[in-house]
């Protein structure tokens, strides 16, 4: 048991207040990246909405994943822009409460659509027959609609084991917001076992669905490599490009901030800048460049618009 058993009613977010001379530096670095990932994010929604050609299980999965990454950037970089232009740097335990929750649901999400991405490619590359009938578009909403569950079970759990007791002085969570890790710190009970199996859902949540996105990818390559020309193999990968790159740049970043040892170093804070931040930024970013039918899309529209 902690001595100062003051329970708490809200919480001071350290974030950024250790560097005061960055602070405006990096609301505007901030701010810029934000605003170019919800034009991003929002930009995918659109065309994959107004374009028909575009309405197809891949697409939906992507267009699911922006939504989910519009809604998961939402819970976090609004407060930490506005943290870093006040002093008044507070929130409540329940407002705490509520944003750990939406970002650890969302994040789950995020990786769980990663997966089925994945799973629709493993169909459409390793059974191209079966594929039209395999995955539909209402099997491709049953399984978002399972996604966003899944990511918010596991959020809800970790939530109810970090909230379910009280809070002792001193009340600083020394982050930018409501880290699972930095928060279960301030518990009045000894908190070793508590963040250990929080930590251990997490770490479980991220790794399982990494190794079945890698047996999808054995089994696509292993397809790939027997198709006879170049030209097929070739098309056959290009559909994954980018859903590759984006899974190697999301769980790389997630693996630094959640595989990171305990008492190894390093600013908590800045470490996990790169997973909340770069790679919501990113991920449209790549899906926009990268895929030939997104870029078609965008020059339709720009052409029906200057007509």
């Amino acid at each position: 048991m902690k001595v100062n058993q003051t329970i708490l009613k809200e919480f001071i977010l350290v974030g950024f207040s250790l560097y005061p001379h960055l602070q405006r530096f990096l609301f505007v670095a901030f701010f810029v990246l934000y605003l170019l990932t919800l034009a991003g994010n929002l930009a995918i929604l659109g065309l994959t909405w107004v374009d028909r050609s575009l309405h197809t299980p891949m697409y939906l999965f992507l267009r699911a994943l922006s939504f989910s990454e519009t809604c998961y950037t939402l819970t976090i970089i609004p407060k930490m822009l506005a943290d870093l232009l006040t002093e008044n740097r507070s929130i409540s335990v329940t407002g705490c409460g509520l944003q750990m929750c939406f970002f650890l649901g969302l994040g789950g999400t995020n990786c769980i659509i990663l997966t089925l991405m994945g799973y629709d490619r493993f169909l459409a590359i390793c059974n191209p027959l079966r594929y039209p009938l395999l995955m539909t578009n209402a099997v491709c909403g049953q399984l978002v609609v399972s996604a966003w569950a899944g990511g918010f079970l596991i959020s809800v759990t970790e939530t109810a084991l970090i909230f379910g007791g009280s809070f002792c002085d001193p009340n600083l969570i020394q982050h930018f917001f409501c880290h699972m890790r930095a928060v279960v710190r301030l518990s009045c009970l000894d908190s070793d076992l508590t963040e250990f199996i929080v930590t251990m859902i997490s770490v479980s949540a991220l790794t399982g669905t990494f190794l079945l996105i890698i047996i999808t990818y054995v089994f696509i390559l292993s397809t790939v490599f027997r198709i006879p020309s170049a030209e097929g193999k070739q098309k056959a990968f290009s559909t994954c490009a980018s859903h590759l790159t984006v899974v190697i740049v999301h769980f790389g970043f997630a693996a630094i901030v959640y595989l990171k040892p305990e008492g190894s170093g390093g600013d908590d804070t800045l470490i996990a800048v790169p997973y909340t931040v770069i790679t919501p930024f990113l991920s449209p970013l790549i899906f926009s460049l990268r895929n030939r039918d997104m870029k078609n899309a965008f020059r339709k529209l720009l052409a029906k618009r200057s007509f």
